[in-house]
């Protein structure tokens, strides 16, 4: 057997060898079994408090756009999650001068407390947070405006990591 055949040999057998190891791997959600799987359905079937202030509310609806597919809020809940959110705006970068802040950054803070409906069995509870970056511009309006977008900015990431961190806790 000459050097090429021995080459030739080798590379089928590493050839059928990967095909043999990647017949056995399949692709998944990493959260969920699809549109009929647990975590989903689980997901799908959770209240949320209702809110009190505007940054509470854009929190609330991107959680229930999240963990309902956009159909929104449950018929008949199986769980229900009591959400409660601060926000915090804070300059970082001071113009000694005219006393103002040129940037800043924009905290939203979130505890969350998801209960089974029918027994009150708590499921998993927790605080996270979410930071937006924000530029101050030199006009009013233009400030406010950029101040409500870093907090809809947050509020949108803060929902998607509540939303990881509870539909691990419900795929278990």
């Amino acid at each position: 057997m000459s050097l090429s055949e021995k080459a030739q040999r080798y590379a089928q057998l590493l050839a059928i060898g990967s095909f043999i190891a990647l017949a056995g791997c399949q692709v998944k959600p990493l959260y969920s079994e699809g549109p009929q799987g647990k975590p989903a359905k689980a997901l799908a079937s959770i209240e949320i408090s209702d809110a009190d202030d505007r940054v509470e509310q854009e929190v609330r609806n991107a959680l229930i756009f999240l963990t309902s597919g956009g159909a929104g809020e449950p018929a008949r809940p199986e769980y229900k999650m009591a959400l409660n959110v601060t926000s915090e705006v804070m300059g970082v970068l001071y113009d000694q001068e005219s006393d103002t802040a040129g940037a800043g950054r924009v905290v939203v803070r979130a505890d969350y407390n998801l209960t089974r409906a029918d027994s009150g069995e708590t499921v998993r509870s927790g605080n996270r947070s979410a930071v937006a970056l924000v530029d101050f511009p030199e006009q009013e309006f233009a400030k406010v405006r950029a101040t409500r977008d870093a907090q809809n900015r947050a509020a949108r990431e803060l929902a998607e990591i509540i939303r990881a961190d509870i539909a691990a806790a419900l795929g278990r």
